[in-house]
């Protein structure tokens, strides 16, 4: 799950420092439980639907990612949900392999559908001891676009404007009078290809003799 969406601007959101969770007395290293929580918040009363979150890892073992999300067709408050569970990040944790890539985790991998996201809570988890500092970089949420509508030929047509509309337009052909003629043009193509003979097309002869009427001198 390598790559992200370079092409889309990702969101403006604000991310939290890291909060370690801890076990016991909070004064001595056995206390430490190798989970850390990061809060990523969307500006006050917005949300966006998400195409992917992206980030660089460091020395994290697993995420879980969790939405806070919004129903825009009741007047609910919004609701947490697991999007994503202990996803592995690192070949072992105990090794260094992949504690440092860069990952990107697409919408299509998420349990639920990320629309209406106002909050993600990132859930990092590190088993060994052997990385006290473990987190994750350079987060990025990108949103989900919806793509445009194919125009047809006919909608390109469709889309021409009369030329009274437009008087500095004087002096050039009807759109509607060029899409008549192109049309024609498609239908008499249509029949040719449908129709090939073995005739010659621009031939005046008949029986090996030429009608004089249809001769020109140049």
């Amino acid at each position: 799950m390598s790559g992200s969406s370079d092409t889309v601007k990702p969101v403006a959101c604000t991310i939290k420092p890291p909060v370690n969770l801890q076990i016991g007395d909070t004064k001595t290293e056995t206390s430490r439980s190798g989970v850390s929580v990061v809060d990523v918040t969307l500006p006050f009363g917005k949300t966006v639907n998400i195409e992917d979150i992206s980030f660089k890892n460091f020395y994290t073992a697993f995420v879980t990612v969790r939405l806070l999300r919004r129903n825009p067709a009741q007047d609910a408050p919004a609701k947490w949900c697991t999007a994503l569970r202990d996803l592995p990040l690192m070949d072992n944790p105990h090794t260094e392999g992949r504690s440092q890539d860069y990952f990107s985790i697409h919408r299509s991998k998420m349990l639920v559908e990320p629309d209406h996201v106002a909050s993600v809570r990132l859930i990092l988890r590190q088993p060994s001891s052997a990385w006290l500092v473990f987190t994750l970089e350079d987060i990025q949420i990108h949103p989900h676009l919806e793509p445009g509508p194919v125009k047809e030929v006919s909608d390109w047509l469709s889309d021409l404007t009369l030329v009274d509309q437009h008087p500095n337009l004087e002096g050039l052909p009807d759109p509607q009078t060029v899409s008549s003629s192109i049309q024609q043009m498609w239908a008499l193509t249509e029949v040719m290809q449908s129709n090939q003979t073995m005739a010659s097309i621009g031939r005046f002869d008949v029986d090996g003799c030429y009608d004089i009427n249809l001769l020109s001198l140049t």
